[in-house]
């Protein structure tokens, strides 16, 4: 099963961020189980939704030639729950890089209020290795709202 994280990119600053959001709906099928009382989205998927942003950014920068590719998260630290009707706010930035490594600083916050904060490195990858690049711009153009699916 693949989770696409990525409901909307709100913002893009072409070599350094980008911004996001993540709908949280009650039919996500991993708050089945995740508690089964008290269903939140799995920090390790709002983790996720930020390395898919990391993706974006670098896909976007190099005209979808390069996908990121995460190898190390660095740290990660929780501060709370995304819950069913959460709009789950996303943020990456470029920080630098290091033995070809990309360097990210990353956020997530409900309201807000932070929900996670994160480093992690990875590398820059082919695109066509993993996607259709025209495929991937297509979705991009929808992601940001200047194209439709029509």
């Amino acid at each position: 099963m693949r989770y696409l994280l990525i409901d909307r990119i709100t913002e893009w600053e072409a070599g350094r961020s980008m911004e996001g959001v993540k709908n949280v709906s009650m039919s996500e099928d991993f708050l089945e189980y995740h508690f089964r009382n008290f269903p939140v989205m799995p920090g390790s998927l709002i983790l996720e939704g930020l390395v898919q942003l990391a993706g974006w950014r670098a896909a976007a920068d190099s005209d979808f030639a390069h996908w990121f590719l995460m190898e190390q998260v660095r740290s990660v630290k929780y501060y709370g729950f995304a819950l069913p009707g959460d709009q789950v706010g996303l943020r990456v930035e470029l920080t630098g890089e290091e033995d070809g490594r990309l360097l990210y600083k990353a956020s997530a916050s409900v309201e807000g209020e932070r929900r996670v904060v994160a480093e992690f490195s990875g590398r820059r990858v082919d695109m066509a290795d993993y996607e259709d690049p025209e495929g991937q711009r297509k979705l991009f153009r929808i992601l940001r709202r200047e194209a439709t699916l029509s």
